[in-house]
């Protein structure tokens, strides 16, 4: 069993022991990861990137990333495929002699 599956499968055993899938559906689970992309981004805002605290964004990424893996697992989507997918895909977009070192979108290369 994979890493991202035990991970998931503990989510899911928290969850059901709260009875908490009634509220963990698509759409709030998609808001969740939002806020606490939002939570995260607080730990950044009005500082430089080395004065953010670690433990609090250690502790807002593990949110984002809990919810992600709970959305992932509604739609039956294997993580590990579709992370891998989408590096293909972005390799395509951005293909290494003109991505290589700029920060441009792939339609402004």
């Amino acid at each position: 069993m994979s890493d991202i599956k035990k991970i998931t499968a503990k989510l899911i055993e928290f969850r059901d022991e709260r009875d908490w899938e009634q509220f963990h559906n698509p759409k709030d689970l998609a808001l969740a990861i939002n806020i606490e992309a939002g939570e995260l981004l607080e730990e950044f805002l009005w500082k430089k990137p080395e004065e953010a605290n670690r433990e609090s964004v250690k502790e807002e990424l593990a949110d984002v990333l809990a919810y992600a893996f709970l959305l992932a697992n509604k739609y039956n989507f294997n993580v590990e495929e579709i992370v891998l997918e989408k590096i293909e895909s972005n390799g395509k977009k951005y293909p290494i002699d003109k991505a290589k070192g700029t920060a441009k979108k792939y339609n402004k290369l």
